[in-house]
This record gives C-alpha cells, sequence and structure tokens, in this order.
C-alpha cells in the first residue's frame, strides 16, 4: 500500500513539472525541427519525397516476388515501412539524446527527460507529415477509405507511448554503455526483417510465426495495416496487446530514467 501511495504522488509530481515545462518542451521540438533540416534544400519536402522513393525502389525488387500474395503491395509496404522508420529514427535519436545535449545540461537546468521526450516528439511531428504519402499512395492505388480509418490516431498514440518509453530506456543505458549505439544498429536490422514490412505473413512457416509475435513493433505495424491496407476493423487482441505494451513499456522507462537521471553527469 505504501508503495502504491508513494508511486502515486510520484507521477502527479511528474505530470505537475511536465506541465511546467511543457513550453519548453515544444521550443526543444522546434529546435529539433530546424536542425534537422538546416542546410537542406529541400527541407520538410524531403520528409515526402524520401518515403516514395524509397516505396518504388523496393516496389520494383519485391513487387515481382509477392505480387500473387499481395495485390496492392504498394499500400502494404509504405504502410509498414512508415511505421517502422518512425520507430528506428525516433528510437536512434532518443538514445544518443542524452550524450549529444551534454554541453546543454551541464550550462543550465532542464529536466532530462524533457531531452529525450523532445527528439521522440520531434520524430512524430515529421513522421506526421509523412503520412501524406500514405493517403497519396491510397488515392492512387485506388484503395478503400473506410470509416475504420478513425481508428489511425489510436495506433499512433498508442505507438508514440511505447516509443517513448523505449527511448527513455535506451538513453538510460547509452549513457553508461556508449557501445549500445552500436549494437543498437544492428537490432534494429535485425528487427526489421522481423516485423513483415517487406513480405507476407503468409510465407512464414506456422512453426516461426510466434517469433513476429515477440517483436512488439510488429503488433503495431500489424493493427495500422488492418486498418489502412485491409479496410477492416481493428482486432481486439490486437488493440489490447499495444495498450498494454505500450503503457508497461512507458512505466519501465520512467522508472529506469528516474532512478539513473542523477548520475548521467558523471559519464557526460
Amino acid at each position: 500500500m505504501e508503495m502504491i501511495i508513494k508511486g502515486s504522488t510520484w507521477i502527479k509530481l511528474q505530470m505537475t513539472n511536465f506541465r511546467k515545462y511543457s513550453y519548453l518542451l515544444s521550443l526543444l521540438v522546434k529546435r529539433n525541427i530546424v536542425m534537422k533540416y538546416r542546410g537542406s534544400a529541400l527541407g520538410v519536402l524531403w520528409s515526402l519525397l524520401e518515403p516514395l522513393l524509397n516505396m518504388i525502389v523496393l516496389t520494383i525488387i519485391f513487387s515481382t516476388l509477392f505480387q500473387r500474395d499481395l495485390p496492392n503491395f504498394p499500400l502494404y509496404l509504405i504502410s509498414g515501412r512508415l511505421m517502422y522508420t518512425f520507430f528506428q529514427v525516433s528510437t536512434s535519436t532518443a538514445m544518443k539524446s542524452i550524450i549529444t545535449s551534454a554541453q546543454l545540461l551541464k550550462k543550465v537546468y532542464i529536466p532530462k527527460y524533457m531531452i529525450t521526450l523532445s527528439k521522440v516528439i520531434s520524430s512524430f511531428v515529421i513522421f506526421l507529415v509523412s503520412m501524406i504519402d500514405l493517403i497519396f499512395v491510397m488515392l492512387i492505388t485506388k484503395a478503400k477509405f473506410t470509416g475504420y480509418l478513425v481508428f489511425i490516431p489510436v495506433y499512433l498514440i498508442l505507438f508514440l507511448i511505447f516509443i517513448a518509453g523505449f527511448g527513455l530506456i535506451l538513453a538510460t543505458l547509452a549513457t553508461f554503455f556508449r557501445d549500445v549505439e552500436h549494437l543498437y544498429d544492428v537490432f534494429t536490422m535485425m528487427l526489421m526483417y522481423f516485423s513483415a514490412i517487406f513480405y507476407p505473413v503468409d510465407i512464414i512457416p506456422e512453426n516461426y510465426r510466434s517469433l513476429l509475435l515477440l517483436n512488439p513493433v510488429y503488433h503495431y505495424i500489424q493493427g495500422f495495416r488492418q486498418i489502412v491496407y485491409y479496410a477492416e476493423a481493428p482486432e481486439i487482441m490486437n488493440l489490447a496487446s499495444c495498450f498494454v505494451l505500450s503503457i508497461v513499456t512507458l512505466s519501465i522507462g520512467l522508472v529506469v530514467f528516474k532512478r539513473n537521471q542523477d548520475k548521467f553527469m558523471l559519464y557526460l
């Protein structure tokens, strides 16, 4: 009972601090976006062109392999690719957030979790811009626009929460162990091939499909595709899994980050 009271008190305190520094968070998000496109001739336009160009190249390569299984391969590909790219980019930048902000943290007081969250949120804003590509592909390929599309924000918010929690864990680990950055590149590459982005799930033998279920990112991609690609209502079990994954991961991320943040300055 005492632990529950302490936990609820800590959560209330963090919510108060979050509201107090919300304006600072918005400034950090804007700064991250500006820094990302500084010196770029195309700027934000590249966020629209890059997914489309990747989709065209990968469609040419993979559509000949899976054309019988996936009738609208461009939509299947881009719906998974956009979700996974958001995960990869946002978690990678979140992982390095404390290290790259060392000079700022040494000069002024900023709640350290704000640095990490700003990286995730700025990636989310760019991801939302790239969603224009998804709408474009749906229009070009004459995909179905159903009422189930209203569930898209639900999956995106749950995915954002999951990534925020995972990013806090990575930021903590990378601050103490710099080799995590190199290992994470290998991890994300392996995770990509276990997310069914380029291929239909049906080609995997049933004995090995359980490996996909161990990949949390796959659940979000599959739920998102259920709405966008298959034009069907989201599955209750999938939605419940994504909800639980998001809450649990964020909770773990907050606890891990809170317990170790006072030691960060010793490693910067």
